[in-house]
């Protein structure tokens, strides 16, 4: 096993839990640096299957699995959260995981994440923990009934959350009884809805020697609780811009982070920053850096794991990303797909699919990028092209 501030140089083997997209985009970025990789997944025909030396069939509570990859590696890093903390822990006997099991098992955990947060005094919205429904309809009522109800393990993407009080509706026993039932009647947390100027991302990596690196904020748009779109940089005061990356920071900081953390954030109606989630991995909203930053989120991931130096993230260009889900599969016109085509014409865009066979309502199958004179031309853009698929 490496030392803890060993450099890994290229030629050395990576190994990323979870062969998703995210996996998917590392591994290219770890190949691009001469590095090999290896990945585990639960489904054959992930989309890093095709650009990795190796990929391990396995689910993600398999820790035997997970201590085989790790066996082939010089160090094992995660493309999701949900890995079971038992893998981690087998991982870890044969390569350094980063980021590990202490971590991961505080952010899987919505309770503790925000319990964490709290405790560091870090800004957070209003929140209950509830153990039963009793205990939900208590705190929905002392919440004045707008609110997220949330499972505390699992759910990504708006999934295993329900939206309470919203629209006409009233968020009464027989609702919060619902709700209960729809989550699988375990531990929740609910949170105060707030009024939202607008929702924003920072990412920030650190690597086992300490050096850190915090991207400008990305701001964000979503829908149905999926990302629709994120553009960077954030057009922000300079004091929002300055206290969004040290919260980023001081969160890297206090996990003693190896790898990325981003940090999903609101701003509110009254010019307050509020901590949403934590993601200790590749980001959605971060794909634009690929085309803003010298630094991609994907090449700072395999530096900080590898202990190399971080890269320069300033922003280069403006630039942009639109979500493709399965819907614009579904839906399209023609009989032979997307018109991706007619989005090509658009200047600036590029098109970026995971090899995802089996399109559906709301499953991420691919993005578009643009860059632009400016983060709202590249927006229109990509949002542009978008319609013409």
């Amino acid at each position: 096993m490496s030392k803890t501030t060993d450099i890994l140089f290229p030629g050395a083997t990576i190994g990323i839990l979870g062969g998703g997209q995210l996996g998917r985009m590392t591994a290219m970025a770890a190949r691009s640096l001469g590095y090999r990789v290896q990945v585990l997944d639960p489904d054959p025909s992930c989309p890093a299957r095709f650009v990795v030396d190796a990929c391990f069939e396995a689910s993600w509570e398999d820790a035997h699995a997970a201590a085989n990859l790790a066996r082939g590696c010089d160090v094992v890093t995660l493309e999701i959260e949900q890995i079971s903390i038992a893998s981690l822990e087998a991982a870890a006997q044969y390569a350094p995981v980063r980021p590990g099991a202490k971590m991961l098992a505080i952010i899987q955990d919505r309770i503790l994440q925000k319990d964490w947060l709290a405790a560091h005094h870090l800004p957070l919205g209003e929140y209950v923990s509830v153990n039963d429904v009793a205990q939900l309809e208590a705190a929905v009522t002392k919440m004045g009934g707008r609110c997220f109800v949330k499972s505390a393990r699992g759910g990504y993407d708006g999934r295993s959350q329900v939206k309470l009080g919203f629209d006409a509706e009233v968020a009464d026993a027989q609702a919060c009884r619902g709700a209960w039932k729809a989550l699988g009647e375990q531990p929740v947390v609910v949170e105060r809805a707030q009024n939202l100027a607008l929702e924003l991302s920072v990412m920030v990596a650190r690597s086992a020697r300490g050096e850190c690196a915090c991207y400008p904020p990305a701001i964000n748009h979503h829908e149905q609780q999926i990302l629709v779109w994120s553009g960077m940089p954030a057009h922000l005061p300079p004091e929002i811009m300055r206290q969004a990356r040290e919260i980023a920071l001081t969160i890297a900081e206090e996990f003693l982070l190896e790898g990325l953390l981003a940090v999903e954030m609101f701003l509110t109606t009254e010019g307050h920053l509020l901590v949403n989630e934590l993601a200790p991995r590749p980001h959605n909203s971060y794909h634009a850096s690929e085309r803003a930053c010298a630094t991609s989120q994907f090449e700072q991931a395999v530096r900080a794991i590898c202990n190399l130096p971080l890269g320069d993230v300033e922003i280069v260009q403006p630039a942009a990303i639109a979500n493709l889900l399965g819907d614009v599969w579904i839906d399209a016109a023609s009989e032979s797909g997307p018109r991706f085509d007619a989005a090509l014409t658009i200047p600036g865009v590029r098109l970026h699919l995971y090899e995802k066979h089996l399109p559906r309502r709301g499953r991420k199958m691919g993005h578009l990028s643009a860059v632009g004179a400016t983060v709202e031309d590249a927006v229109a853009r990509v949002l542009e092209a978008k319609k013409k698929l």
